[in-house]
């Protein structure tokens, strides 16, 4: 039965302008079971003819068939297929993957297999193969622990592993010692008589002898085809004509794996001892190719790496950095009051002169408690009246940043309803003035210096006011100014007694404007000594003419929002009520303005964010670079590999096998460095947390970001060079030098 058939085959190489004709028009048949030697100088194109037989290359002109199939235009992806399914090839230079173990090379042409078997039954086919050839005692060695002849043996083992119909041995015995190559040839003829055709290029007549029949090639044309001249009979008898042979000794090869019905002498059952195997065989073949690579270049591998960990170690202490700050952020601004808003009087002016804000003196209690009535987006409200003064206690004095006249309201108003000692004031306190107060951690520290505060008298513009509470420590604002230090009492008692003033009289911001002595400017002062133009009224005249009284004033009014989403609601409610209130008509300016903390907020969140963005561009730019490393590498890699790549194609490998045994050793790399750069990341945002005392915050999407930015770098940069080495001739690169 006719396995091969060539017609006029023609091969031209192309060396820059130069055609080089390699074959000549060469014809001729093979059939099945035969074992035939092509013999002929080197140059004559033997190897081409094998390169063409093997579907390694594909002739210029001509047609060639095997076992009934036309291999001349099939696409590279088929003709791999036809190797891994009909082809088993023997190299001269053995071509063994280095630092790989025996079992592991022979298991290698089933990676390819359209049906793969399972792990487990390669890895018995492997070794029983191997003890076929008498390398039971191998399996775990790599080439470099092996001799010629071993190497060789392993190379056929891989050849027959996935029971090809044709066994094509190119020099098989041009780099072993004459005893070596006995036993090599020997090997070949038991092939060949288990029905395997076997075909030998070799340009030694020796060798040739062991072969039933012998093809001559002479510059690309054959000169002759017989039998051979010196047959040898080394107790196989004496070669017989192909003609002569006996059909049942012929096995049908048409699987590209293993069959249930191999002959057990050479696809027999597995060793009874299970061997031990340096990557886990439950791993996908793909993945346990790219590991294995990776493993045989230790340093290399964590050298490129490395940029991978700095870009994500850099992208880890970054998000948790700018999340840290960012929780510190909120956390000041919950501490000066979640959801506040301030309400304050507008600014009055005269002859394009501003007297201020506060100038205006339009809000009044009454004001807060309607806000709080008939707003519903508000919660609280608190009104206030402001003042500044020395404080007194015993022999110590202190001056606060805040002197607060309220209403109990202001601790909901604030979050600051916790007190540390004592309680707050009552309504009934602000209702009759009472003089009792509370008061923050920093005058407890000043003044007090490890007294017990509660119960103690301060003293106030000279009005004695007793302590009944000390608020919780709360730290700085925004503006870095002390929260706690701090006085908090009825807003009766600050504005009747501590500011001494009347309900006739105006806010203290606007009442300074007359001097010490409140009196109001005028053109008489200029002129030392003038009259005044109007008698001044006497006492009697002033009580019997009283003047209006005018309401009592306040100086803000702070608003709790209900919740964060309900502040703009709340503040168009707001300006609505007290517009209504103050009888402001359509058109007419405010006399008040609400300020919304959410505004600081929002600037000092986008000033966090954009400061966030530059930190995490500047560590993205050095992912970036880690990335160009491993694409760098990849392709060193792709380069110093070709003849291994050439290898796997040879025995079977398809395009995508080899861009995806690329692709996944890229992205390996790249999920092992975003492994080592979280914890890089980690480590580095635990020591800025303890060493400059910054608040840092753990961010669970930023790691999962940096997995997926990993594995993103990995298939972009590793892209490239997979496909490059995926586009590779085999035949080219396994002549790669």
């Amino acid at each position: 039965m006719e396995l091969i058939r060539l017609e006029d085959i023609h091969k031209t190489y192309v060396l820059g302008e130069v055609d080089v004709p390699v074959l000549k028009g060469v014809s001729l048949s093979i059939d099945r079971g035969e074992m035939v030697a092509l013999m002929g100088p080197s140059g004559s194109g033997k190897t081409t003819l094998m390169n063409i037989l093997g579907c390694l290359d594909r002739p210029t002109s001509g047609r060639y068939w095997l076992d009934g199939q036309e291999m001349s235009r099939l696409t590279p992806n088929q003709r791999a297929l036809v190797r891994t399914g009909k082809l088993g090839f023997v190299f001269q230079s053995f071509n063994l993957l280095p630092r790989t173990t025996a079992a592991a090379n022979v298991m290698m042409p089933l990676d390819y297999a359209p049906r793969r078997p399972p792990v487990g039954q390669s890895r018995r086919l492997a070794e029983t193969l191997l003890t076929h050839v008498g390398l039971e005692d191998r399996l775990d060695h790599e080439p470099s622990q092996m001799s010629g002849g071993q190497q060789q043996r392993v190379a056929i083992a891989r050849a027959l592993v996935n029971r090809p119909a044709l066994v094509l041995a190119d020099e098989p015995t041009g780099n072993l010692d004459s005893h070596t190559s006995v036993e090599i040839l020997r090997m070949f003829r038991q092939l060949n008589d288990e029905g395997i055709t076997v075909i030998l290029v070799t340009h030694d007549p020796n060798v040739a002898a062991y072969a039933h029949r012998v093809i001559r090639i002479d510059d690309g044309r054959i000169e002759s085809d017989g039998a051979p001249s010196g047959a040898r009979d080394d107790g196989h008898g004496t070669p017989e004509s192909p003609g002569a042979r006996s059909k049942t000794a012929v096995l049908a090869v048409s699987a590209p794996v293993v069959a249930a019905t191999a002959p057990k002498s050479l696809y027999g059952e597995a060793l009874p001892k299970p061997r031990r195997w340096k990557v886990p065989t439950a791993i996908p073949p793909t993945l346990r190719t790219a590991l294995g690579a990776l493993r045989r270049n230790k340093m290399r591998s964590a050298l490129t790496t490395l940029g991978v960990i700095i870009g994500v170690g850099a992208v880890i202490a970054m998000m948790e950095i700018g999340e840290g700050s960012k929780a510190a952020l909120q956390k000041t601004i919950a501490s000066m009051g979640a959801n506040v808003l301030m309400v304050r009087s507008g600014a009055a002016s005269s002859g394009g002169v501003s007297f201020g804000a506060g100038s205006v003196l339009t809000l009044t209690p009454d004001d807060a408690e309607e806000i709080l009535r008939q707003c519903p987006s508000v919660s609280d409200v608190a009104p206030i009246v402001r003042t500044r003064s020395q404080i007194i206690y015993g022999s110590r004095n202190w001056v606060p940043t805040f002197i607060y006249g309220t209403t109990p309201s202001f601790l909901a108003v604030q979050d600051w309803e916790n007190l540390d000692e004592g309680e707050m004031f009552n309504p009934r306190d602000v209702l009759n003035g009472n003089k009792v107060c509370v008061i923050g951690q920093t005058l407890v520290r000043e003044l007090f210096q490890g007294e017990y505060p509660i119960g103690k008298e301060l003293r106030i513009q000279n009005v004695l006011f007793r302590v009944i509470g000390v608020l919780r420590r709360k730290g700085a604002n925004m503006m870095g100014m002390d929260q706690d230090d701090i006085v908090l009492a009825p807003w009766t008692t600050v504005k009747y007694r501590v500011s001494a003033t009347t309900l006739t009289d105006v806010n203290q911001s606007a009442k300074a404007s007359g001097g010490a002595t409140g009196e109001i400017n005028s053109l008489n002062d200029i002129y030392p000594g003038s009259q005044s133009l109007y008698p001044v009224p006497s006492a009697m005249q002033a009580a019997d003419t009283p003047q209006p009284v005018r309401f009592t004033n306040v100086d803000e009014i702070r608003v709790k929002a209900a919740s964060a989403g309900q502040i703009p609601r709340a503040i168009d409610e707001i300006t609505a009520l007290l517009r209504q209130r103050h009888r402001i008509h359509a058109g007419e300016p405010d006399d008040f303005n609400v300020r919304d903390m959410a505004e600081m907020t929002r600037a000092l969140s986008s000033t966090s964010r954009l400061m966030g963005a530059l930190l995490l561009v500047v560590a993205l730019i050095s992912l970036v670079v880690g990335g160009v490393g491993i694409m760098n590498i990849m392709l060193v890699s792709v380069t110093e590999r070709t003849r291994e790549i050439g290898l796997r194609m040879a025995v079977g490998a398809r395009g995508y096998h080899i861009l995806r045994q690329f692709l996944v050793e890229a992205v390996v790399l790249c999920l092992f460095g975003g492994a080592m750069g979280i914890l890089l990341g980690r480590g580095v945002s635990v020591l800025v947390s303890s060493i400059l005392l910054w608040t840092t915050q753990a961010s669970v999407p930023a790691i999962v970001a940096a997995v997926a930015v990993s594995a993103t770098v990995g298939v972009a940069f590793g892209f490239y060079p997979a496909w490059k080495a995926s586009r590779l001739d085999p035949i080219e690169a396994l002549r790669y030098e």
